[in-house]
């Protein structure tokens, strides 16, 4: 089946957080508080994908507070953090919104991404991600991680149904 094909059939999106919707770097301030920068991009991607009626939501090892902020924020459908088995949490997502794999995008960008990607109708990664998942996903961005790939991925779902030039602003 084609990337077109397969995009028009996503109803959910999954992202990792570091090196997706971050650039990756763990930084700390004084009181060991961890800052993460998100881009302005992604967040509004993410506004639009749930205009027209699309599932988001976050996934990663980590457990932090910003994180948890970030998507209270942009009110995302789902938050995993501490999640240790992704196969496992996606058989969940499944099941709690009665979806198929073939109807999940994964955006990843290590190799602890890498057992999700094969298993989800797409996969898409950031332009900086390790070279093994450049090798696997279906879709590799043109944007680097925590620059707006998210926003990017979306763009192509959206774009494959005629449905990105119509914002529902």
């Amino acid at each position: 089946m084609d990337l077109k094909s397969k995009l028009q059939k996503i109803r959910m999106i999954l992202s990792d957080v570091d090196g997706c919707l971050t650039d990756g770097a763990l930084i700390f301030d004084e009181q060991g508080n961890e800052i993460k920068a998100f881009h302005a991009r992604d967040g509004l991607g993410i506004s639009i994908w749930k205009r027209k009626g699309g599932l988001i939501g976050f996934v990663t090892r980590r457990c932090t507070p910003v994180v948890r902020k970030r998507a209270e924020e942009l009110k995302i459908h789902e938050l995993c953090q501490g999640v240790e088995n992704k196969l496992e949490m996606l058989a969940d997502i499944c099941k709690k919104y009665e979806l198929k794999p073939e109807q999940i995008a994964y955006v990843g960008d290590d190799l602890v991404d890498f057992d999700i990607m094969k298993a989800v109708g797409v996969s898409a990664c950031p332009a900086d991600s390790v070279p093994e998942i450049l090798d696997a996903a279906d879709y590799v961005c043109k944007t680097v991680g925590g620059r707006g790939a998210v926003r990017e991925v979306i763009e192509q779902i959206l774009k494959s149904r005629n449905e990105w030039k119509d914002f529902g602003f």
